[in-house]
């Protein structure tokens, strides 16, 4: 799996790809059918597959002061088309530059000059271009002229509704993470490099691997079940905050704060990733540490039970 620059002419070796388009961040139902269509022609055809995405996420580059929204950073991404069996990601750096070129120019420039497209697949969605010029009907013709396939992929039902980021999102705000895993085929997970903190967990006996939230979507603050992927490989259950622990004053800070049962080791400064598995209940405030300290017991207990279902 190698991950491409898409402002540079791509390698030999994957030149003529099918290059499945979009923005992918989530990697939920629908998106794994265009990446599961191109693959399966690509495989078919005897070429590479290039799952092409887009970071910062074009909404970040037009409304820059929108709060962060993000599903999954482009390591995570990469990790799953990997796994889906893509050849490599590439990145379109979306800037002043890419926003402002016609769907033509795109298309010539990004897809045949620099990637040599032998296809294209989108979802029936697709939009691209200044000003968004160009849809699914405008790449099949150019298509035709620049001598690429095009292939749209129809929308992903999931009880009788459109299979969406942006559904997942509101799942994940309103507390639901089991409803946004059936969406996204997995738990939604955040990764980050653990961080130092004020090390109260530890005092209190609930050591927590603090991990900053940043441009990740912020799910309803509260308690949830989790499971957490360490560098080594290794899984791990446990306890987590998330949210700006109102207990403790002057930590206004969002973190995601799990606590792992039965481990006992220095995590600091390692990449890992918390899934977040079942919401246990919103983040609240207690009288004192001690009353923090008994809720925390019956979080992990409760959380305990759930996971081991």
């Amino acid at each position: 799996m190698q991950r491409l620059d898409g402002g540079a002419t791509v390698p030999a070796s994957l030149r003529g790809a099918i290059v499945a388009l979009g923005n992918f961040d989530g990697f939920h139902l629908g998106h794994q059918a265009v990446v599961g269509r191109a693959i399966a022609r690509a495989r078919a055809e005897g070429r590479p597959a290039i799952v092409a995405t887009f970071d910062p996420h074009p909404a970040r580059h037009f409304r820059p002061d929108t709060p962060p929204f993000r599903l999954t950073t482009l390591d995570q991404r990469e990790r799953l088309f990997g796994q889906a069996g893509a050849d490599a990601m590439l990145v379109f750096g979306f800037d002043a530059e890419l926003a402002g070129l016609p769907a033509r120019a795109f298309a010539q420039q990004r897809l045949v000059d620099r990637i040599g497209a032998g296809g294209v697949v989108t979802g029936a969605d697709f939009t691209f271009g200044k000003g968004r010029d160009g849809d699914v009907a405008t790449l099949a013709a150019l298509g035709a002229e620049l001598g690429f396939s095009v292939d749209t992929v129809a929308p992903v039902l999931c009880d009788g509704a459109v299979v969406s980021s942006s559904s997942i999102r509101e799942h994940l705000r309103g507390g639901d993470p089991q409803a946004a895993a059936a969406l996204l085929t997995r738990p939604f997970a955040i990764e980050g490099v653990v961080e130092h903190g004020a090390k109260l967990g530890r005092q209190l006996g609930y050591p927590t691997a603090n991990l900053s939230m940043g441009q990740y979507l912020r799910p309803r603050y509260g308690i949830y079940a989790v499971r957490g992927r360490l560098a080594d490989g290794r899984v791990l259950q446990g306890a987590a905050n998330l949210g700006i622990r109102p207990t403790i004053e002057g930590a206004p800070v969002e973190l995601l704060e799990p606590y792992f049962f039965d481990f006992d080791g220095d995590l600091y400064g390692q990449v890992i990733e918390v899934a977040l598995i079942a919401f246990l209940r919103p983040e609240g405030k207690f009288d004192g540490l001690e009353a923090l300290k008994l809720q925390m017991a019956a979080d992990c207990e409760r959380a305990r039970a759930i996971l081991a279902t």
